[in-house]
């Protein structure tokens, strides 16, 4: 009785992985869809669109790569930085304040947006690169980090401002919602002072 092999499987990603592992070195869960494995080269601050794109206005070109999926956005940060995150909130005094802040660290799963270039299914939602990662360039030492002289050319862009202007714009993001929730009868009028 002769056995057969069958044929090696073509991936369903269409390579998305292999590009990902071979191009940029960064590590992937299989899908569908594939994911970046954080905490290993990057962490992920996400954040509603709507307060990233105020972040985005806010830090100009000082970020690194950025993603959107959906309703939410993920700026990429230096590994760690998941673990800094809490202690950062609290120093910035936004601590016990209710933000729609998360970070991914260590064996966190972002989707994989697809590359620079790649036509997709254009569906509702798909992850897409903002700000894409660029082959042959190591990301890492651009992301916004710790930094103890955050001055200088070469200098990545600095967590804590980065973070505060987070913090900020989910704290006005939820605001602004939360004023546009309420009926739309009611409107407010503006405050009146008396002179004296």
């Amino acid at each position: 009785m002769a056995l057969t092999v069958p044929l090696p499987r073509t991936p369903s990603d269409g390579g998305l992985a292999r590009w990902y592992e071979d191009e940029l070195g960064w590590a992937t869960a299989a899908g569908p869809p594939v994911r970046l494995v954080t905490g290993l080269r990057f962490d992920v601050l996400e954040l509603p669109a709507a307060a990233g794109r105020g972040v985005l206005r806010r830090m100009g070109a000082k970020t690194g790569p950025v993603a959107l999926v959906g309703r939410r956005m993920g700026l990429l940060v230096a590994a760690g930085s998941a673990e800094e995150l809490p202690g950062l909130l609290d120093w910035l005094e936004w601590g016990g304040i209710s933000l729609d802040l998360a970070v991914l660290g260590t064996d966190g799963r972002m989707t994989a947006p697809l590359p620079p270039g790649r036509s997709g299914s254009g569906a509702p939602g798909a992850a897409v690169w903002l700000r894409a990662p660029t082959p042959g360039r190591e990301v890492e030492s651009s992301l916004p980090a710790l930094r103890s002289a955050p001055w200088g050319p070469a200098t990545p862009p600095c967590l804590v401002r980065l973070v505060a202007a987070a913090a900020a714009e989910c704290h006005r993001t939820r605001l602004l919602s939360a004023r546009g929730a309420g009926s739309a009868a009611q409107q407010l009028s503006p405050q009146r002072f008396a002179s004296s």
